[in-house]
């Protein structure tokens, strides 16, 4: 299936989308995106391929199948905007590789992507390996675990160890957490239930989303003075920010910069953050998984450490990564908004529509994936995969608007994934919670574990 455009003044009547049933007053669905959206968006499919939603006082265009989400997401009349960059808006600014769209995004993009090259990504390997071996010496110690916390922690690390290089981000990582765990929150709520003004008014809840607001914004712009401050220019991401040129060979501003920083940071660890709970979390429910993680290890690299280049090698482990991609995106919604007038699936979609859609839905339909509720890493074996349909797995997007930190997360979290198997079983701790915990990111709402020697 294809996006068309449909010329202006076309009288052509293409039928409206069906409304999904259960809104109530003011709030339309945003009470059902609220109180259970990963079972709401799931069943949408069931009305349709597309189905209109009301959040709030908005008609929102909800996307069900894979050949349609994977053609909003290449269609040039679907840009990067609506409900899930509003809300994201106050974190993640207008200049950044994240939110930007046209000629800015794409000056962007090629000021970033050289890190993210595959022949760049090795250098950062012993970086990974050591944070990985990090994790495993501090839970030598035993007693419960807080896996939000240590999973926080080692993804904003690499990130930052990896593409900002320096000693001054020690001391930040923690703060930089415990940040990201209010403002995903609150984003989420916002997006939803958008009430505008009512956000505004001085409860807990919105004193502490701008407390973690602002101290977030002030880490970066000390991250950024440090820098400039050491006099340093290590080849790696924040030189190349600091050092780059807008369109007319003038050095970029401030606040790009300052947005920059924001967009490699948060986006970034936040999902690898929550990727790796979700990991940790399968490891823990299927015991068997982690066995044969272990023996795959012991096969490739024998008595010495896991080293980046083993990743390659570690076939299985890199399946269960996939497979909890597939289950447990972090990234389980995404919105774009018509910047023209299209038809899509049949349906008429108007200019400045905004449309939804959920990778957690897609990737779980059973249309496309049998045993679809079941974790099963051999799916991703050569002669089974073949069978997914195109674009229902597409835990990182497709196009230009594809993570460019796709081949580094997948290192990272193999790489990862390895180390703590090879070393440790895991079990609940009486306090664990794995519910999953809705916010912009999807990840278990309070993981608490216990690491066993093998």
């Amino acid at each position: 299936m294809t996006v068309e455009s449909v010329p202006p003044g076309d009288t052509t009547a293409t039928a409206e989308p069906p409304v999904a049933g259960g809104t109530v007053p003011l709030l339309g669905h945003g009470w059902r995106l609220a109180r259970d959206p990963l079972a709401f968006l799931s069943q949408l499919r069931d009305h349709g391929d597309v189905v209109r939603l009301k959040l709030g006082p908005k008609t929102v265009y909800a996307v069900t199948t894979p050949a349609l989400t994977g053609a909003v997401a290449l269609s040039p009349d679907y840009i990067i905007a609506g409900p899930l960059w509003e809300s994201l808006e106050s974190l993640l600014g207008k200049e950044g590789v994240a939110t930007a769209n046209g000629p800015l995004h794409r000056r962007q993009r090629r000021t970033i992507q050289p890190a993210f090259r595959l022949d760049a990504i090795p250098a950062y390997g012993p970086i990974m390996a050591e944070e990985a071996y990090a994790l495993v010496e501090r839970w030598r110690a035993g007693g419960p675990l807080d896996i939000t916390a240590e999973s926080f922690r080692s993804a904003v690390r690499v990130t930052a160890r990896c593409l900002m290089r320096g000693s001054y981000m020690d001391d930040r990582a923690d703060r930089i957490c415990a940040d990201l765990a209010t403002l995903f929150s609150g984003m989420y709520q916002r997006m939803v239930v958008p009430l505008g003004p009512l956000y505004k008014v001085p409860l807990p809840a919105n004193r502490e989303f701008n407390r973690a607001l602002a101290d977030l914004h002030v880490l970066v712009d000390e991250i950024i003075a440090d820098r400039r401050a050491s006099g340093q220019k290590p080849d790696d991401l924040l030189t190349a920010l600091l050092d780059a040129k807008d369109d007319n060979g003038d050095p970029i501003g401030e606040q790009e910069i300052h947005d920059q920083v924001i967009a490699i940071l948060t986006p970034g660890a936040e999902t690898v953050g929550s990727t790796l709970m979700s990991l940790l979390l399968v490891l823990t429910e299927h015991p068997e998984l982690g066995d044969k993680i272990r023996d795959e290890v012991k096969s490739v690299v024998g008595d010495r450490r896991v080293a980046f280049e083993d990743v390659r090698k570690l076939t299985y482990t890199a399946n269960v990564v996939t497979e909890t991609l597939r289950l447990y995106p972090a990234v389980w919604i995404l919105t774009r908004r018509a910047v023209a007038d299209t038809e899509l699936g049949g349906y008429r979609i108007p200019k400045g529509a905004d449309l939804i859609y959920s990778p957690y839905a897609v990737q779980r339909d059973r249309r496309s994936y049998e045993r679809n509720e079941d974790f099963d890493p051999d799916r991703w074996l050569p002669e089974r995969s073949k069978d997914v349909p195109k674009y229902a797995m597409s835990p990182f997007s497709v196009g230009n608007r594809k993570c460019p930190s796709d081949h580094f997360s997948m290192a990272e979290l193999t790489l990862i994934t390895a180390v703590v198997a090879h070393a440790y079983r895991f079990e609940h701790a009486s306090d664990s919670d794995p519910r999953p915990r809705i916010g912009i990111t999807l990840r278990p709402r309070r993981l608490m574990l216990r690491a066993l020697p093998r």
